[in-house]
């Protein structure tokens, strides 16, 4: 679980409506010439890729061994500059107790001298000397698949290729790796074959998995490459979203909490080698065809979500179906876009919904303090799943909420959720129909995020007397009163004509 704690000042204060950050992403500077000093070895490592959605899950386990004399507790894990900035959700846990949670994380600047950037995993005790630790090393890239052929007919197949190292980057010595890769189908076009790293066939096949190694790399240097290529079938879309936004409204009157998400897709999946037909895609769906082109867009959501909408920059979009939930079922809203989304094409649309607060609203007993569990972030729910470059998440609290907080809270497994230094959280106003100071706003924006991420859960702290939940009764009041008193002033004048 990772704790951020905002508190403000002078809430009541119009200098509120000014944003003030809470946490900023940053990231260690490194000297020009820095090289991770040779503190460990990676006694055994298996790599696992996962390429079954339309971006790259990989999963990591190595033993670590500390060979220096000191206790060692920074373990550096290297990715090229180039990759850096796409690999979302990174985190690291020790294997042999994933329940105790992920190790701290931070991530480095560039440096001339390297053509890496650095994860610094901090372990929560030193390793001491000749000591060992298993660790889970998780994490997806996004943008790392390619369309071969980039453009195709509308009917034909679609293949991906990928391209990674046979030896997985490390800064330290490895004994021995190997790497399984897990492909979406059996069809596989094209793989690299290896004859030189292994005696015997490489990759070694079985089903839809291809296992490179094991390797003996004693005596490979760290930072050794071997580039492997390997293109697939791949059915579905290659979803991507540019930008979401997120907006969750509390309203403590009305108790009422809605719910929007705004999002801009493209499909990065092969483009058409010629201009749309409907004659051709009428026939597809009515052979419930595969096709690289979005279809529609399941979205399940919370039980007793209520009043859904979906719309798009032309207006409502009627083609869309909502099944209610009921008690502990969820509800699912099943959403078809205006027109299929093939590769290169774009969309945007916002969706939303409202709720009864009290499911996700607890107020502590004797205090004016309020507790907000909601889902980090909603989000479709396909197989070939979607990868989001920057989600921009606000929950918008009632005029006069104060000393706020906030958590991100993770199970014993991944929720995609990226580290504590690659969030940027603040705080503003923002005001609507007749606030006097403006509603409490935290904002928190993330890069790099996959579906993976809707399993995470936000929860919100925030103070909020009973004098605050009066402001806006009497402003409206004040005004209505302003508005009578006005009335009856100018019905109190004399206009009448008479003679002098």
């Amino acid at each position: 679980m990772r704790f951020f704690t905002a508190t403000v000042l002078g809430l009541l204060a119009p200098s509120l409506a000014i944003a003030t950050n809470l946490t900023t992403p940053s990231r260690l500077a490194l000297p020009s010439d820095f090289k991770p000093p040779q503190v460990f070895k990676n006694t055994n490592l298996v790599r696992n890729t996962n390429l079954e959605k339309g971006y790259v899950r990989e999963t990591v386990n190595v033993v670590v061994e500390n060979i220096d004399k000191q206790p060692q507790s920074d373990y550096y894990i290297p990715f090229p500059s180039e990759v850096f900035d796409r690999v979302g959700g990174f985190e690291v846990r020790d294997k042999k107790a994933p329940e105790s949670g992920r190790f701290l994380v931070d991530a480095t600047q560039a440096v001339s001298s390297s053509d890496n950037q650095y994860f610094v995993v901090h372990f929560a005790e030193p390793l001491t000397p000749k000591s060992q630790i298993t660790l889970s090393v998780s994490y997806y890239v996004l943008s790392s698949l390619s369309p071969r052929p980039a453009i195709i007919q509308q009917t034909d197949n679609q293949f991906l290729t990928y391209t990674f190292s046979a030896y997985t980057p490390s800064a330290y010595q490895t004994i021995t790796q190997k790497t399984k890769v897990k492909f979406p189908s059996v069809n596989v076009a094209e793989y690299t074959a290896t004859s030189t790293l292994k005696s015997g066939s490489d990759p070694e096949r079985k089903g839809a998995t291809y296992t490179y190694g094991p390797y003996d790399t004693t005596k490979i240097a760290p930072g050794t490459n071997f580039p492997i290529t390997v293109r697939y079938e791949f059915t579905k879309p290659v979803i991507a979203a540019h930008l979401v936004e997120r907006d969750v409204e509390v309203s403590h009157w009305g108790g009422n909490l809605a719910t929007e998400e705004r999002y801009w897709l493209r499909n990065n999946g092969s483009q058409l080698a010629k201009q749309f037909s409907r004659v051709e895609w009428t026939f597809t769906n009515y052979q419930n065809a595969p096709s690289s082109a979005v279809r529609e867009i399941s979205y399940p959501l919370q039980p007793g979500s209520l009043d859904p909408y979906f719309v798009d920059d032309i207006g409502n979009v009627s083609t869309s179906h909502f099944r209610p939930g009921n008690g502990k079922t969820a509800a699912n809203l099943e959403l078809k876009p205006r027109y299929p989304i093939f590769g290169g094409w774009n969309y945007s649309f916002r969706v939303g919904w409202n709720h009864d607060l009290s499911r996700f609203l607890r107020q502590a007993t004797g205090a004016d303090s309020y507790v907000l569990k909601v889902p980090f972030l909603q989000g479709p729910k396909i197989a070939e799943g979607i990868q989001y470059e920057r989600v921009v998440v606000r929950v918008i609290l009632p005029e006069g909420a104060r000393n706020v907080k906030f958590q991100t809270v993770e199970g014993s497994a991944s929720n995609g959720l990226p580290g504590q230094n690659q969030i940027h959280a603040s705080l503003s106003s923002l005001k609507t129909y007749m606030d006097t100071l403006g509603r409490t706003t935290l904002t928190l924006e993330v890069d790099s995020l996959t579906d993976e991420a809707r399993d995470a859960q936000l929860v919100v702290t925030y103070d909020h007397t009973f004098a605050d939940a009066l402001r806006k009764p009497l402003t409206i009041f004040g005004g209505l009163l302003s508005v009578f008193a006005a009335a009856w002033l100018v019905g109190k004048l004399d206009v009448s004509i008479k003679k002098r």
